[in-house]
């Protein structure tokens, strides 16, 4: 006997049945895949998400490991969350080269200079090598016994403030003073600096910062020798179509003012930020075949 049916079997019909029954279904299984017991897996069957600067990732906890940030990171925190002694730069001065270093790090970094921002720049150039240059032994020493990992070195400046007139006169327009393919440990160039240790003349810099010697005074120093001696280091880069970021701080004085626009270029000027210029330095080193200017 066949049984009538109060309302009539379409295929809607039929469809929707089914989609709920697949709905319920569904419900169940969830309803046991995540059960209370579910979320207190062994560690190893669980999945951890990582966050990262490119974004989210899905990374199984059995391929995991706990790293330690390296030791010279946590001094800089360290070092910096406690003291009171700010670095010699403003924040925007020191984000001008800290956007090149974004660039190019791990790389060579050679700081005229050693004070309270070594230790960041240091930091920020990590692993690469950054060393640093000053005239103050004792200086050295003190911040050697403090943070042993920064690379310095003892340097003996001949020149004073006084004299730096004289020694523009005399060398803007020698031929020695130009000449990129003269090694500067030979040259009889005034300006350039032929006692640094060796590392500095072998080493092929991608940053060049010149923020020493003193020159606050006419008995200082003066940065006539260390900025004539960046922009040379930087056009006898070996690879030619290599350029070198060279900074110097204090342009607001009439050294560092005077002589970063005649020995770095004014052409070659890429910012300036405050007190701090940002020169980009092409090598030079097949200039003197093509008859190339010292600065465009």
């Amino acid at each position: 006997m066949t049984t009538s049916l109060p309302f009539p079997m379409t295929p809607k019909l039929i469809l929707s049945s089914f989609v709920s029954l697949v709905v319920i279904t569904l419900f169940f299984i969830t309803r046991t895949s995540f059960s209370p017991s579910s979320l207190f897996q062994p560690q190893n069957n669980t999945l951890r998400i990582s966050t990262s600067s490119t974004g989210s990732k899905l990374q199984s906890s059995k391929s995991a490991s706990c790293t330690k940030i390296p030791p010279s990171l946590a001094d800089a925190l360290v070092h910096y969350a406690a003291s009171n002694v700010t670095p010699q730069q403003t924040l925007s001065e020191i984000s001008v080269t800290k956007k090149v270093l974004e660039k190019k790090s791990p790389c060579n970094f050679l700081v005229f200079g050693l004070g309270h921002d070594s230790l960041m720049w240091a930091t920020l150039n990590h692993g690469g090598r950054t060393i640093f240059l000053d005239e103050d032994e004792s200086w050295i020493h003190q911040i050697a016994q403090k943070f042993p990992s920064l690379e310095s070195y003892h340097v003996r400046y001949k020149t004073k403030v006084r004299d730096a007139a004289a020694l523009m006169a005399a060398t803007r327009d020698r031929e020695e003073c130009r000449s990129v393919s003269t090694d500067l440990r030979v040259s009889t160039c005034a300006l350039a600096l032929k006692g640094l240790p060796e590392v500095v003349y072998e080493t092929e810099w991608d940053l060049i910062m010149v923020d020493a010697p003193t020159g606050f005074d006419d008995e200082t120093p003066g940065r006539m020798t260390a900025i004539y001696t960046a922009g040379m280091i930087a056009r006898r880069r070996k690879d030619d179509g290599e350029t070198t970021a060279v900074f110097v701080h204090d342009v607001n004085r009439k050294v560092e003012d005077e002589f970063s626009m005649e020995f770095l270029c004014r052409d070659y000027m890429t910012e300036q930020e405050g007190i701090l210029r940002h020169f980009t330095v092409p090598s030079h080193r097949n200039y003197g075949l093509s008859g190339v200017k010292f600065c465009p």
